[in-house]
């Protein structure tokens, strides 16, 4: 008995559809829609995760060098 080894064609899996590394049968415009997409997702997520890290950092160099919890309290 030798045991065989099935390959699923186009799937949901992590290489199938668009983002694939293939390039074969595209055009310039659909890879430059690519490009663009994954670099404006990449932008997003720094922007959201970077915004208040930022806030803070200007927050400490600013002249009257406040405190920590001065700058992360409402009051």
């Amino acid at each position: 008995m030798a045991s065989r080894v099935a390959l699923k064609v186009g799937g949901k899996g992590k290489n199938s559809g668009k983002g694939g590394r293939g390039g074969e049968g595209k055009s310039r415009t659909e890879c430059l829609k690519e490009w663009t997409d994954w670099s404006l997702h990449k932008a997003k997520v720094i922007a959201h995760y970077g915004f208040i890290p930022l806030i803070i950092v200007i927050g400490m160099n600013s002249d009257p060098k406040p405190q920590l919890y001065q700058l992360l309290s409402p009051v």
